[in-house]
């Protein structure tokens, strides 16, 4: 019998993955043309699973204080909403919200929004 697809458990996995600062692990979890946004910008700042993994591997874990608490998660449909504080980066600490748009093979797009 398959399993309910569970767009929530791939935004956890990605946070777990995060937070051990497994970067393999982390990507596995996006799609191969996945694309990042910053809310505010029409244009993605990061377009593809290969350019995801060198941006993570340069700007986040490398930094070993670098964590994010979830703070709450809402989940619509395919859409999983995460509120999350980042400490660790040199700006910290940071509110974030993530917006994972899900498909069955992986989150397809994000979109991140600073408070």
């Amino acid at each position: 019998m398959p399993t309910p697809f569970d767009p929530a458990a791939f935004a956890q996995r990605q946070l777990d993955a995060y937070n051990a600062r497994d970067l393999d692990r982390f990507v596995a979890e996006y799609t191969e043309d996945v694309e990042v946004y910053v809310l505010t910008n029409p244009q993605p700042t990061i377009v593809g699973r290969e350019a995801l993994k060198r941006h993570y591997r340069d700007n986040r874990f490398n930094l070993p204080e670098l964590h994010a608490q979830l703070v709450n998660r809402m989940v619509f449909g395919n859409k999983v909403i995460d509120h999350e504080l980042v400490t660790g980066v040199p700006e910290a600490p940071v509110q974030v919200a993530a917006i994972y748009e899900v498909t069955e093979q992986g989150i397809s797009k994000v979109w991140f929004v600073r408070g």
